[in-house]
């Protein structure tokens, strides 16, 4: 367009001379000329008007040219007041939001998400996220995420939550469960190894206990002693030995929780399980078990949405649809959130603008503007050219008639 704009005024000066040069052959060539003439001057001057915004016209520095250069700190303030004033306002945010229904636009896509393209902005999104998954350094992030799970185990504090935990199983008797257990392992083992108790007896006891039988006698009073104990054990909850075995479960869980020294214990053991090559190994099939169900999970969306996920989100969305009270609530929150961002962010995105135009040398925002502009200065110099074409044409028929 800047080259038919200097086109047309080159061609205008071809015509003015030319028709100056015929001029006396035909009264016509006068209004020709006249045209020529006035266009000639229409388009200088517009060309003049339209450089001297941007630069100095021919590099002479001529007064109040040259505008926007010398005149982009001022530009800068004012676009930033102006988004400022008209867009990043609360109320104005306000305003807006107050017409938005977030609710309802959630709903529709989460109950239907292949309507409208957002299936394909999905995908696109998933291929996105498995490319940057991909594209990450698995060693240095594994090494993260193991690092931040040795950290995170290293500072929770077992010992108080085991404490908690055993009181409170006490305090519901679910730990009787537990002793009925441990006294049907013990008889089990009692009968499994029945015979190292009698060969212990037989072996400790005297020539005379032996060659009088008094041994078997013993083993066999010490065998049936340890199944009487063990059945009314199992069978009694108020056996003495099973109160003691709770008194002692409650102090331990006493202790855990208030005991320095038993505490330290347990953080102690819990180093050597972290520090343990076992763990650490656990460790680390555990984030490339993570990392590899986030790559199928975002490498194939629609079965993920196709399973139990994909029908809550369903539900979810049917829910935003026709819930009033819930749209509502979101809404509210959306058009809040939108305007606390304003209010605490405004200032700043201002400051943005402001700064970022006014680190911008002439050249650089000389070259935005002309290009953000573009075809429409040409128009100006082509509009130019011809409206004083016209007026010169007019006032050259006046002067002929009058």
């Amino acid at each position: 367009m800047r080259a038919v704009a200097t086109g047309l005024l080159v061609l205008m000066a071809a015509i003015y001379i030319a028709a100056r040069s015929v001029e006396g052959g035909h009264p016509a060539w006068g209004f020709v000329r006249a045209f020529a003439e006035a266009a000639m001057v229409g388009g200088l001057a517009d060309w003049f008007a339209v450089t001297a915004l941007f630069r100095h016209p021919l590099g002479l520095p001529i007064p109040h040219t040259a505008i926007i250069p010398r005149n982009k700190d001022r530009i800068g303030d004012t676009l930033a007041l102006f988004l400022k004033d008209n867009f990043l306002t609360p109320s104005v945010v306000a305003r807006r939001m107050a017409k938005v229904d977030v609710a309802a636009a959630a709903g529709r896509f989460l109950a239907d998400p292949d309507t409208g393209g957002e299936g394909r902005l999905r995908r696109g999104a998933s291929r996105l996220a498995a490319d940057m998954l991909e594209a990450l350094d698995q060693e240095r992030l594994g090494g993260m995420v193991r690092a931040m799970l040795a950290q995170r185990l290293r500072a929770f504090d077992a010992a108080p939550v085991l404490g908690q935990a055993l009181a409170a199983a006490i305090a519901d008797d679910r730990h009787v469960p537990l002793l009925d257990g441990l006294v049907r392992w013990a008889s089990r083992a009692l009968d499994a190894n029945e015979h190292l108790i009698r060969d212990m007896v037989h072996d400790r006891a005297g020539s005379i206990m032996r060659w009088t039988g008094l041994d078997e006698k013993l083993s066999n009073a010490i065998v049936d002693g340890l199944k009487r104990l063990l059945t009314e054990m199992s069978e009694q909850q108020g056996h003495p030995l099973r109160v003691r075995a709770e008194d002692a479960l409650a102090d331990l869980a006493h202790d855990l929780q208030h005991d320095p020294a038993l505490r330290e214990r347990i953080a102690a053991i819990k180093e050597e399980m972290i520090a343990n090559p076992a763990m650490q190994r656990w460790i680390d099939g555990l984030w490339e078990q993570a990392r590899q169900a986030m790559l199928n999970a975002v490498r194939d969306p629609d079965a993920v949405l196709a399973g139990r996920l994909g029908e809550a989100l369903r539900q979810l969305g049917m829910t935003l649809q026709h819930d009033a009270e819930l749209g509502r609530t979101i809404n509210r929150f959306a058009r809040r959130a939108a305007v606390g961002a304003t209010a605490s962010y405004g200032d700043g995105i201002v400051r943005l603008v402001s700064d970022t135009v006014r680190g911008w040398d002439a050249q650089t925002i000389t070259n935005r503007l002309e290009n953000a502009v573009g075809r429409d200065l040409q128009y100006i110099r082509v509009n130019g050219t011809l409206v004083g074409g016209l007026v010169g044409l007019t006032l050259h028929a006046i002067d002929r008639l009058f």
